[in-house]
């Protein structure tokens, strides 16, 4: 166990605390911890390059901690109403997908190496400034409710080109 996984998994216990601050319309505080959660994305990562402390385990977990918090943040946010559930159903959707594609690799005795594509990246990273200004907008009572949903729409477009962007590696990789 590096230093790096502990901050990992520091944010992974997060999850569930930035959920119940969501459900309980703590909306500040859902968005502080969401914001020490990007940092700790930020640090671990840091960390692990600079220091040489990278790790396989710490590739998934890492992984791992930023899908929980983002699924389970939209996911709340679509039970509480703050957002529709078809953009919830977006984004899980791709998730599951990719999931099941690699696990499919798997049990075909086709193996894929697991990598980030670039438009994955950018989604993830949209994802999180999505999630970021929602909670953000709600903590301090902000009325940015156009603005809000013209960046749902740009997110729900890039995890749709992104799913599509995997698909597309996952059925070259599955015709070799």
């Amino acid at each position: 166990m590096t230093l790096p996984n502990f901050i990992t998994i520091a944010r992974l216990i997060l999850v569930p605390i930035v959920i119940a601050m969501i459900s309980a319309e703590r909306w500040h505080t859902a968005f502080v911890l969401f914001v020490v959660a990007g940092i700790s994305d930020g640090v671990d990562g840091f960390i692990a390059r600079r220091f040489d402390m990278k790790s396989e385990l710490g590739a998934y977990i890492d992984a791992l901690a930023d899908k929980a918090l983002l699924v389970s943040i939209f996911v709340t946010l679509s039970v509480v109403g703050v957002l529709p559930g078809w953009f919830a159903i977006v984004v899980v959707s791709r998730d599951v997908m990719i999931l099941m594609a690699v696990m499919l690799s798997w049990f075909m005795s086709k193996p894929m190496e697991i990598k980030p594509l670039m438009v994955g990246k950018i989604n993830t990273g949209l994802q999180i400034a999505f999630a970021a200004l929602v909670l953000g907008s709600r903590g301090f009572g902000l009325a940015l409710d156009p603005l809000i949903d013209v960046v749902m729409l740009l997110v729900a477009g890039l995890t749709v080109v992104s799913a599509g962007a995997y698909l597309a590696v996952w059925l070259r990789h599955m015709a070799t």
